[in-house]
């Protein structure tokens, strides 16, 4: 009570914060006048200084008022929009690195340019994420207008760029694309061999639309690089064909909420029998068992038109919260292979991860983080504990007037959607333009079908239709429309309203159920009653929506029946609509659960992603990749010498026979210790002096030499290690049997292999090199013409096979015949190996 007491006499915290921004807003309105008197030579004249004096120290918030004034100038100029105050507000709130909670149709899109030049001045790029390519074109298509007239360039990054388009875009000022490519550049770029050909530059400063959508929604799913495994695909194919043969409950059970399978006692015996084994629990036996439970999974618990469909012979994943397909991306640990074996299609080999990292780990490596959404607040926690972003939430320009009904509940889907339909026959009827929000293509098609039987016209906009999703969304608010969506069109677009629509209400939502979270709802509500228009919305539910009946609560059933309904009778009831709310509270509790444990694991990979990356990118930058090199072979030496020297009466023979071994192995280097234990500095000067040798051989290349070397041995002990974790993951689940924390066991273990990959790396590099000679090819006709360039080979010593450095042709190092001969002798090359042509 006393809270909400001192609410009403100082305001909530969000609106202190809020008039905290209000003078520098006059500031900006200040200096309009001064503003409009430059034309666009002088304008763009001015960004040009502002970004010397940034590049001079200056800080960018000195620079805020006169920037914001500058880029509304811009938009009124190019675009014939000027930015209200309430986006000058919202524009704040993004360059100090919160989130903005702006409602639909409050010009998000706009507000985002005014930190996007303010954070350009630094040079270090400024990226805008979206949730698809289809938005990243328009918006940096439209916005451009108001960047290029400021003298600023603009990139777009989607899908299908070259690596050179793409180092293009991200050399923009500003640069506009989707998270996923975003996400999986980072990670090819952490693939590359060279670094001419990385893509990204600094990850400085992010604006990420639909942020709650991007950060929260997608953060259940890592991105993943994966090449093919060995495994053959065929036993996908063999266990789908036998999978009818068991039956629900009897051989299996099903939890829908978690979306597992697990085999009943009868179900092993039937397995067994079914595949003629002895034990189906026998190690031997562990990958028949995993394809079971896959093709159980795959067969019960993801549906066609719901989860996936399938297209070109291929199954393609459909995005849960914004129903958009995802081509390219599959399901991982052999689950989509046995939904390809489902549908009849082509089973494509299993994948190996080779890189992946969380949305969560990746957005939170920019510099600064900020959002936009026009519903944040319900998950203001997540974002605050997650990536330490505050949500503020603006006002709008003009009052809301969206009228929102309550629910409406019935028995059964299939009195709900008669009823539904009659609604909507009714609404067209009347000329009011209707937007559906259905969770699924499937249930999309139905109603679809549905409204044909009973004559009314209307456009379906589903993943299967998205090419056609700027057209059928500019005419939704247009007289008598019906507009069928999936959550797609929930996202990113503006309905506005055709002539005379404003009379007949505005444009009404009709949600058909309820999704599991109550964000993508309010996103659906949002589409109606942007900027003052009337709107209205209103959802429709059974008791046998999924989310009634996984998580609502079992009293509902209950009141149902107590209150008598009859056959298509409908109640709007506040206990049940509050046990609705509850319900998605929980799955939205249950998803939290899911991302968090997620981001607990990959922070133990992402302390070693670091690691490798930031080693790796130093080893493609270092002029003189040498000093690396030099540091395995003394840690490699130290490794070896220590059980040398540990005992005082000196070494006994068993560790002297080990040390040998090494040293051979390792060093390629046979050591006679009958004269006594040499001291460290002597193998070393014997390990580097052959090194040297090689250097001399080819100066030139040397560098390049090392540099291969040490990529390869840590891209090839990099994926190994990527596969041990998923491993350990896998089964680290079982730990807890040992009353031990399954999180902790992974990170203690994971610490362990870790170490252990440093080690090999270092051994495979120095191995590799060890067994390294420098050939020079020398034909008798190159003598006619001195220092005639030679050829090179990489050869190892050990098994003759070819070694390639790189992948690209390098010119060789031209030998002289007055050069040192690449040999080693010390000779002249025309005294030596040239004598003997």
């Amino acid at each position: 009570m006393f809270e909400s007491l001192l609410k009403m006499i100082v305001g909530s915290k969000n609106d202190r914060y809020l008039k905290s921004l209000t003078p520098t807003v006059d500031k900006i309105n200040s200096l309009e006048p001064q503003i409009q008197a430059l034309d666009e030579g002088q304008m763009q004249s001015r960004v040009a200084e502002l970004m010397q004096e940034a590049a001079n120290g200056r800080a960018l918030n000195e620079m805020l008022p006169e920037v914001f004034a500058l880029v509304r100038e811009a938009g009124k100029r190019t675009l014939d929009m000027r930015h209200f105050d309430v986006q000058m507000i919202g524009g704040m709130v993004l360059h100090q690195g919160k989130i903005a909670e702006m409602k639909t149709g409050e010009g998000k899109t706009l507000v985002a340019t005014l930190p996007a030049v303010l954070n350009a001045l630094s040079g270090k790029g400024v990226h805008l994420i979206t949730v698809n390519d289809y938005l990243a074109r328009r918006d940096a298509a439209w916005m451009s207008s108001i960047y290029n007239y400021l003298g600023l360039t603009v990139g777009t990054i989607v899908h299908g760029l070259t690596d050179e388009e793409r180092q293009v875009a991200y050399g923009a000022h500003i640069t506009y694309g989707t998270n996923n490519e975003f996400g999986f550049d980072y990670l090819r770029d952490n693939m590359k061999f060279y670094k001419e050909h990385l893509v990204q530059r600094e990850l400085n400063f992010a604006i990420v639309d639909e942020v709650d959508s991007i950060l929260i929604d997608e953060a259940r799913t890592p991105l993943i690089i994966s090449g093919p495994a060995e495994e053959s695909t065929a036993q996908y194919s063999r266990v789908s064909a036998l999978i009818p043969m068991l039956k629900r409950d009897a051989h299996f059970t099903l939890d829908e909420k978690a979306r597992t399978v697990l085999l009943t006692d009868e179900g092993v015996a039937r397995v067994e029998e079914i595949f003629k084994i002895d034990n189906l629990y026998d190690q031997a036996n562990i990958s028949l068992q995993h394809h079971v439970l896959q093709g159980l999974r795959a067969h019960h618990l993801y549906a066609r038109d719901v989860d996936y469909i399938v297209k070109d012979g291929q199954v393609v994943i459909v995005d849960e919260f914004t129903g958009r397909l995802m081509p390219g991306r599959r399901y991982s640990d052999g689950l989509h292979q046995s939904l390809e074996a489902k549908e009849g299609v082509k089973v494509e080999s299993e994948n190996q991860t080779l890189a992946s990292i969380t949305f969560q780990n990746y957005f939170r490596m920019y510099n600064t983080l900020s959002g936009m959404t026009g519903t944040a607040d319900t998950e203001a926690v997540e974002f605050r504990q997650i990536y330490g972003l505050e949500v503020a939430v603006i006002p709008t320009h003009r009052p809301m007037v969206r009228i929102d009904h309550p629910d409406v509940i019935y028995k059964t889907q299939g009195e709900k959607f008669a009823a539904i339909t009659q609604d909507l026959k009714e609404l067209h009827k009347k000329g009011q333009p209707v937007l559906v929000g259905t969770i699924s293509i499937e249930k999309s098609e139905l109603l679809s079908g549905m409204l044909k039987k009973a004559g009314v016209p209307h456009e379906v906009l589903n993943a299967k239709q998205h090419e056609r999703e700027a057209q059928i969304v500019a005419e939704a608010g247009h007289k008598g429309r019906v507009t069928i969506a999936t959550n797609m069109a929930g996202r990113g677009t503006d309905i506005k309203l055709g002539e005379g629509v404003k009379e007949l209400g505005g444009l009404f939502i009709l949600g058909t159920e309820r999704h599991e979270s109550r964000r993508i709802d309010n996103q659906l509500r949002g589409r109606s009653g942007r900027q003052g228009d009337p709107g209205m919305s209103r959802f429709y539910l059974a008791l046998d929506d999924d989310l009634m009946r996984l998580f609502g609560s079992d009293r509902l059933t209950s009141i149902m029946e107590r209150l008598g309904m009859q056959e298509g009778e409908a109640i709007e009831n506040r206990m049940v609509s509050k046990a609705i709310e509850n319900a998605q509270r929980r799955v939205e509790g249950h998803n939290f659960e899911i991302r968090k444990q997620l981001l607990d694991f990959d922070n133990v990979m992402n302390q070693q992603r670091e690691v490798i990356y930031s080693r790796r990118r130093h080893y493609m930058a270092a002029e003189n990749p040498q000093d690396s090199f030099l540091e395995f072979v003394d840690d490699l030496l130290d490794d070896i010498y220590d059980p040398l020297t540990f005992s005082k009466q000196g070494p006994d023979q068993e560790n002297i026979d080990i040390a040998k071994a090494r040293l051979e192995d390792i060093f390629n280097l046979r050591w006679d210790f009958d004269a006594g234990v040499p001291t460290k500095q002597e193998l070393r000067d014997a390990i580097v002096g052959r090194f040297e040798g090689l250097k001399a051989a080819a100066p030139e290349h040397y560098a390049e030499i090392l540099r291969y070397f040490l990529l390869e041995a840590l891209d090839k002990h990099w994926k190994e290690h990527l596969l041990n974790m998923d491993h350990l993951r896998d089964g680290i689940g079982l730990r807890g049997y040992g009353q031990k924390d399954p999180k902790q066991e992974y990170k203690r273990e994971g610490f362990e292999l870790f170490q252990g990959l440093l080690g090999m790396i270092a051994e495979a590099t120095v191995r590799s090199l060890s067994r390294l000679q420098i050939k020079a090819e020398v034909r008798e006709e190159e003598f006619v013409h001195k220092e005639k360039a030679s050829d090179l080979k990489f050869q190892g010593a050990d098994d003759g096979t070819e070694k390639k450095p790189q992948p690209t042709k390098r010119s060789a190092p031209k030998v002289g015949r007055n050069d040192p001969c690449p040999c080693g002798s010390g000779k002249k090359h025309k005294k030596c190996c040239g004598a003997k042509g």
